[in-house]
């Protein structure tokens, strides 16, 4: 690895040295001369960057691996990237002034936050490697669509931030590396004068305990250094994932056991890999501000990712007290009947009150109808979009008998997403059909995926989640090229991708109000299925199902609904994951009763989302897709933290 990073630094350093200059010349340049200065003060500083960033990362991991004892646990997996993203993009929104002399502080806090976040959540569940590592991607994706949130509405004033947090070794002068070498060669120190405690550590904590040391306080030191290290890097170059997943995973195949060996094996081959990839992606023949290397490595740790969660041992949970059982309703048809009928009249409200350039105002007659043409389309696909989403997310959850499987969980609306984007970017006339038939062989494309591992003993239950999640970095890698790509119809995807409902047409709210139609009418065809699937794949062929037929039947409905309602209100809603949930609470209990309830549960939801996002900050709007989520963010969290 060292052989094959020198090799391509000198080779792009040969392609930028003026012919007959030594190599000499890089550490003395010639004033007169661009290229030397060129490579003194930009190419030789990213070098020296590339190093230091990723030895601090590859550190970074090795302590919350060896800390968690989870071999998914890093700065990426963990969101504490993504948490130090997200109070950067506050403050230099709200704070501007505070963010030009306190950044790093800055990064560190919002590294530290995410960090505590994610333990909170896990800390019931004794901090299982699949829990904390769940609860992190989802912390990480809620703290991406807040920053989504800032990003829409200071695209300008953000558009630097944005470009520079998909991870970039740019150097322009000495400086950077000036400021980080000092602090991460300190926070280096500090780890080396804990890392007796830390082999102490790897034991089990009453062995630790015996031994007389403190293990709650040297577990913080270590954390608090990690999230250090962590926060540094974000503030200097953004979001580099990969490296600190990686670096101490190779390190410990090529048998640094030891805890000292391993960090320091850890951090050398974070800083090497770091540096090849990125003179990879120089050497790249298009201009390399197309790749921001950050994108590149987290392309590069979704198949590492599904590697390693395969690899992962199960834990002993401590027992928990049992909950009480939710109360099965007598009469769901009455209740699904009576939400039907409040549907209707909050529909009509939705369209009929709003805020104008007179204020608040209730309209009626040639207002109402003059108001309908465009306020009638966005309600209807808002409310037909959450529906289609809530009801693939009940057949999931039925299927996979994970109460967290949902579309924008399990990876489908990315599957959706990446198909649809691929249309829109290569189709000079792109239709909204062709939208939705390349969201549905994107989303059919994950879910096979996830149906042919699920069928294998090692991914089961939180490990199909992990995929799922993992699978969305492949989404991130393709938003982050549009976002530095520049290109004209960027605009058009940006506002897709919110969540808005801006440019639906009457035809639109048509089309997917037939294809929930007839979704709907597939609910008495596979309730038995579901209700079969749910006893086990023995128990449900042994009763006269096909298991390859009806799983793929299910699977292509999900697809469609998944597909529509992403082509409609965009990828960013969990309103596919707080239907079934709000509808289960409610007491519907039975199959059909459940999949219906919560397709009406999932529209309202949505349509809900529209309307304030519509009028809370007139005239301004928040886009439905976004509002949702942020929303929803909480309530997966909580789910999370209920569940283990």
């Amino acid at each position: 690895m060292a052989i094959s990073a020198a090799a391509v630094c000198l080779q792009n350093i040969r392609a930028i040295l003026p012919p007959g200059a030594g190599l000499s010349t890089i550490l003395f340049p010639n004033p007169s001369s661009t290229a030397e200065l060129m490579l003194h003060y930009t190419v030789l500083p990213r070098i020296v960057m590339a190093l230091m960033a990723g030895g601090a990362l590859g550190l970074s991991g090795a302590l919350l691996q060896r800390i968690l004892k989870n071999p998914l646990a890093e700065p990426a997996t963990l969101g504490v990237s993504a948490g130090a993203y997200l109070t950067l993009a506050i403050a230099g929104v709200f704070a501007p002034s505070i963010l030009l002399v306190a950044q790093t502080w800055i990064a560190i806090a919002g590294a530290a936050l995410a960090l505590l976040a994610v333990l909170g959540l896990s800390w019931r569940g004794g901090l299982s490697p699949e829990t904390v590592t769940l609860s992190g991607l989802i912390v990480s994706l809620y703290c991406g669509a807040a920053s989504a949130v800032l990003t829409l509405f200071n695209h300008e004033l953000l558009l630097g931030l944005f470009i520079w947090g998909a991870g970039y070794l740019d150097q322009q002068d000495w400086t950077g590396v000036l400021f980080l070498a000092p602090r991460v060669g300190c926070l280096a120190i500090a780890v080396a004068l804990i890392l007796r405690p830390l082999t102490i550590l790897s034991l089990d904590d009453r062995s630790a305990r015996s031994l007389g040391l403190p293990t709650t306080t040297f577990r913080v030191i270590a954390l608090v250094l990690a999230t250090a290290l962590t926060g540094l890097v974000t503030a200097q170059v953004g979001i580099i994932s990969f490296i600190g997943l990686a670096a101490p995973a190779i390190a410990g195949g090529l048998g640094m056991r030891r805890t000292g060996k391993g960090i320091v094996w850890a951090s050398l081959i974070g800083a090497l890999l770091l540096l090849l990839t990125d003179q990879i992606v120089l050497a790249f023949p298009v201009t390399y501000r197309l790749f921001p290397v950050g994108t590149i490595t987290g392309l590069l740790a979704a198949p590492l990712l599904i590697v390693m969660i395969r690899r992962l041992r199960p834990t002993t949970v401590p027992e928990q007290r049992a909950r009480p059982r939710l109360a099965q309703m007598r009469r769901p048809a009455l209740l699904l009947v009576t939400l039907i009928v409040v549907s209707a009249p909050l529909f009509w409200f939705a369209v009929a009150f709003g805020r104008g350039l007179g204020g608040w105002e209730l309209s009626s007659g040639d207002a109402l109808m003059s108001l309908s043409t465009w306020r009638l389309p966005r309600a209807a696909c808002a409310f037909t979009g959450g529906a289609m989403l809530a009801l693939a997310g009940a057949i999931l959850q039925r299927m996979t008998s994970n109460p967290l499987a949902s579309p924008e969980i399990l990876g489908v609306s990315s599957g959706a997403m990446v198909g649809t984007i691929l249309f829109i970017m290569t189709v000079a006339l792109p239709t909204r059909w062709g939208q939705i038939g390349a969201g549905a062989a994107g989303a059919l494309i994950v879910l096979v995926a996830m149906l042919i591992l699920s069928r294998r003993p090692a991914y089961g239950g939180s490990r199909l989640l992990l995929l799922g999640v993992s699978l969305s970095s492949i989404s991130s890698f393709i938003i982050a090229l549009l976002m530095t790509s520049q290109d004209p119809r960027l605009g058009q995807v940006l506002s897709w991708l919110s969540g808005s409902t801006y440019a639906v047409t009457l035809s639109d709210a048509i089309s997917s109000t037939t294809v929930l139609f007839l979704g709907c009418l597939t609910i008495p065809l596979i309730a038995r299925w579901l209700e079969l699937l749910s006893l086990g794949e023995a128990a449900a062929s042994s009763l006269g199902t096909p298991l390859i037929g009806s799983r793929s039947i299910l699977f292509s409905i999900a697809a469609v609904m998944t597909a529509t309602a992403t082509t409609l209100v965009g990828p960013l809603s969990f309103s596919g994951l707080m239907g079934p949930h709000l509808a289960r609470l409610v007491g519907f209990r039975r199959v059909a009763s459940h999949l219906f309830s919560s397709a009406l549960m999932g529209g309202l939801i949505l349509l809900i989302a529209d309307w304030a996002g519509r009028n809370l900050i007139f005239p301004y709007q928040i886009p439905a897709g976004l509002l949702a989520t942020l929303i929803g963010g909480p309530f997966l969290l909580f789910l999370i933290g209920r569940r283990t």
